[in-house]
């Protein structure tokens, strides 16, 4: 990952509707959400809601899959996780004293 797409990626979530879809289908897991649930689920209209998916979509932060007449969403796992490993690459010099748990353990890996 370089700049570009970190900014890219993070430019996607910088919007607090936005942020909340990704959350909400992140503790979703893989299998995602309708777009009907997500927008029951946070109370956001569905024009509204259709305007932030597609931003989210474009940036690589989502992907949708088309089950008979319904959309379903998920995170991008591969998006996310390579992004957190990019905003903490070489985090705190080494130093495990203030490196979050959940930083370390996948830098254990």
């Amino acid at each position: 990952m370089n700049n570009q797409q970190a900014v890219t990626l993070l430019s996607a979530i910088a919007q607090e509707a936005r942020l909340d879809i990704f959350r909400c289908l992140v503790q979703a897991g893989p299998a995602g959400l309708s777009a009907g649930a997500i927008s029951q689920t946070l109370q956001i209209p569905n024009s509204t809601l259709s305007f932030h998916l597609k931003a989210l979509s474009h940036a690589g932060m989502i992907s949708a899959q088309q089950e008979s007449r319904f959309i379903y969403y998920s995170a991008n796992y591969q998006s996310m996780n390579s992004l957190l490993a990019y905003l903490t690459e070489n985090c705190c010099a080494g130093q495990q004293a203030c490196c979050p748990d959940v930083i370390c353990a996948s830098s254990k890996e």
